[in-house]
């Protein structure tokens, strides 16, 4: 089969040629582990999994290296942690945070359906890495030590801002840059710098007496150097990186190790917005994945509604679209059990809607049609492919029905209650109860038996 990619390198979709058939090789921007990972965080890491899906179905399980990295030394990681710890010893605190943190995220993430990258990288293991790549583009002329900084000299290199298509004029006219009298250019970026007192650190690279700790961009590239080579297929991440950090990241890479490209293939997914509104803590629409699920919503849910959009366009998250895509699984999961298949079974259609740059809509489209058609081993197969168990749904219901038979357990003898109180005129205890019951969330209507007189009860939880 083909598979076609948009380059945001290009500009344009490309037949997707792996350097190594037999090693595919993707990086993935992973999450800065100072907080819950919002819904926007798990766009990247849905829309990523799905390509890891096919790439494995395409060229075999074995045959496809997946890193996506986790960032736990960051300037806002001490922030937060001298914020939420400040009782306890700075490296203490920050290391409590970035592990609670980390767990978090796995435990956020295992719900909507994703598979386990082949290898996830902290940047606390891997600054020997960036200490070696800080050595090596001092000593080919690409950055210079000033004020104990390292820094990336933007002017050493030709065509800095490819990527973002944008020139270095253009850039610097454009952007927020921090203003520092030790750097030679304005657009010029850190790539190491001096820790201050209570922060990580470690011993600093180009002679540098003062320890220090790593900047933020060369970070992936020591990852994605360590874990896939100097140049490898494919790299992804969320639109908004595209610049500064992936710019700086084909910076550092191609200049460290002198090649022509970091990687052959940049894919980058759009942004998302909320009710029509971006996502923001002062707009009071600032939704974490962990938010979603204690609210009730299935993980599944969430990645079905998340790849109803192309992965390239915005993505407008309402609660209507939530509710659509529950109505939807609910009534495909009884077929996401699947018997068992021969190894070579496979539904072309879903592949090849995945196959045109992760055609998402298209691919979920054909799940329509094998639904109409009643091809419900086919349909089985495919949701089983793109993530979709129904083992999250199929635990929520079980999870509605337990609390059904808890809430009844109390329900009922309240009514009974209730009712014997309205034998005896005793109106005030009967109202007692209905609001107690109302309280509850519970509403009831009394009927009366056209046969025996009496006033019989019936009720509903309401949510």
């Amino acid at each position: 089969m083909s598979l076609r990619l948009y380059n945001t390198l290009t500009r344009q979709k490309e037949p997707f040629q792996p350097i190594d058939p037999d090693n595919v090789r993707m990086y993935v921007c992973g999450p800065t582990v100072y907080d819950f990972a919002h819904i926007g965080n798990a766009r990247p890491v849905i829309v990523f999994d799905v390509l890891f899906r096919l790439l494995r179905e395409i060229y075999g399980a074995q045959h496809v290296t997946y890193v996506r990295n986790i960032t736990d030394v960051d300037d806002k990681i001490n922030a937060r942690a001298a914020e939420r710890y400040p009782d306890l010893a700075p490296e203490v605190g920050i290391r409590k945070l970035t592990e609670e943190t980390a767990a978090q995220f796995h435990k956020d993430i295992a719900a909507l359906g994703v598979l386990p990258p082949t290898v996830e990288p902290r940047a606390t293991e891997h600054i020997v890495e960036m200490v070696q790549l800080c050595d090596q583009l001092v000593a080919k002329g690409h950055a210079y030590v000033a004020a104990d900084h390292v820094l990336f000299d933007v002017s050493s290199m030709a065509d800095y801002g490819k990527l973002s298509n944008r020139s270095l004029e253009e850039m610097e006219a454009g952007s927020r840059v921090e203003v520092a009298p030790y750097k030679k250019g304005p657009m010029d970026f850190v790539l190491w710098k001096p820790s201050k007192p209570g922060e990580p650190a470690w011993p600093s690279p180009a002679g540098i007496a003062t320890a220090g700790r790593p900047g933020w961009h060369i970070e992936c590239s020591a990852m994605a150097g360590k874990h896939l080579g100097d140049v490898f297929d494919i790299h992804g991440g969320g639109i908004d990186l595209t610049f500064p950090h992936h710019e700086n990241e084909i910076a550092q890479s191609r200049c460290a190790h002198g090649t022509d490209v970091m990687a052959r293939v940049w894919m980058h997914n759009g942004f998302l917005q909320v009710e029509g509104e971006k996502m923001s803590k002062s707009l009071g629409n600032f939704i974490t994945i962990r938010q979603l699920l204690d609210e009730g919503w299935p993980g599944e849910v969430l990645r079905f509604n998340m790849l109803r959009t192309h992965y390239r366009q915005p993505i407008d998250w309402t609660k209507k679209s939530l509710e659509q895509s529950q109505a939807i699984l609910t009534s495909w999961y009884p077929f996401a059990a699947l018997e068992t298949l021969p190894p070579s079974f496979r539904v072309q259609p879903i592949i090849d809607a995945l196959g045109d740059d992760l055609n998402t809509p298209l691919a979920l489209a054909e799940l329509h049609k094998l639904d109409k058609a009643d091809d419900h081993l086919a349909l089985g197969w495919a949701l089983n492919f793109l993530g979709f168990s129904g083992e999250t749904l199929k635990a929520r219901e079980a999870a509605q029905l337990a609390e059904a038979h808890t809430i009844a357990d109390k329900v009922e003898p309240l009514i009974a209650a209730r009712l014997e109180a309205r034998k005896r005129k005793d109106f005030t205890e009967s109202d007692r109860i209905r609001d107690e019951l109302a309280a509850m969330g519970v509403t009831l209507k009394d009927t009366k038996n056209r046969d025996t007189g009496e006033i019989e009860t019936t009720w509903e939880l309401q949510r």
